[in-house]
């Protein structure tokens, strides 16, 4: 039977003995990188595909975070039109595999845009003022952020909204008898306290983008994985190249979720929550001023 803590109790983080284990073997296999010919030869190689990778992620994280928020505030409408819309929206593209998306938006996606814009365009191509573009004008790589973009847009939709769902309406409604606008209560309000709630769950959507940025290999584009793919055909090197391309994504992984929790460790400690107490303090303070 295991025995649980008292919730009285405070209990200390264990020692990150794990951490100390990655650390260890990280140093061997560098050693072992600078040291053999072979593993040195693929590291350099696939270590050219990072700045890809990187790429993708941010920019993809990016352009999901935006929608995602714009998604969450279109379900949080009053129009009824609005929140359906938004509903809808979640819950076809969470039905759909990231691999799927990236297929869909490659190859049906893309034609459907560049014909769209094309159409939109066609006066001022006939004018001369403009020249339609061709699908192939729009490379893969782009077409990769774009279905990664849609595809986790929908998931940090969800996640902000919890966040925001997570204020106290008591909260909420003493603003709004202080008079504050509705912009005004969301930035001093609820963002401030939302955020806590939002952080974690979004930093691991961040790690997992990651991960998943592996799937763009899939059409092609270099990153880590693809350039790993491309090097252990023409080699047949396949345990010393995936074995190279499995430590560099734990190099990124481990390092983002460690700075990650880190910052929401600060977050918890440092900061404090925004209170309708405070607020009225300060429009105490600035009314007296004026």
């Amino acid at each position: 039977m295991a025995l649980r803590p008292s919730p009285d109790r405070h209990v200390k983080d264990d020692y990150p003995w794990w951490l100390v284990a990655l650390v260890t073997i990280g140093i061997v296999l560098a050693a072992v990188i600078v040291a053999n010919d072979i593993y040195a030869q693929v590291f350099r190689t696939v270590v050219n595909g990072v700045g890809v990778t990187v790429f993708v992620t941010l920019v993809a994280f990016v352009l999901a975070t935006v929608l995602g928020l714009g998604i969450c505030l279109l379900g949080m409408a009053d129009s009824q039109v609005l929140r359906q819309i938004a509903r809808f929206y979640i819950e076809i593209i969470r039905g759909i595999p990231i691999l799927v998306l990236l297929f869909y938006v490659a190859f049906v996606g893309a034609p459907a845009l560049v014909a769209a814009y094309n159409f939109l365009i066609s006066p001022l191509v006939t004018s001369g003022m403009a020249e339609p573009i061709l699908v192939r004008d729009l490379s893969l790589m782009w077409r990769a952020i774009i279905a990664l973009t849609v595809g986790y847009s929908s998931f940090i939709a969800e996640i902000f909204r919890a966040g925001f769902q997570s204020v106290d309406l008591g909260q909420i409604e003493a603003a709004k008898a202080l008079g504050l606008s509705r912009y005004r209560r969301f930035r001093s309000v609820v963002f401030p306290q939302a955020i806590r709630v939002i952080f974690p769950p979004l930093s691991n959507d961040f790690v997992s983008m990651v991960k998943d940025s592996s799937l763009v290999s899939v059409l092609g584009v270099a990153d880590i994985t693809q350039m790993g793919k491309v090097y252990a055909a023409g080699s047949f090197r396949f345990f010393e190249t995936y074995s190279i391309v499995t430590y560099i994504y734990l190099i990124l992984t481990i390092g983002l979720s460690l700075a990650l929790r880190r910052t929401e460790k600060w977050m918890k400690s440092g900061k404090r929550s925004i209170s309708v107490a405070s607020l009225r303090g300060r429009r105490a303070s600035a009314d007296d001023s004026n």
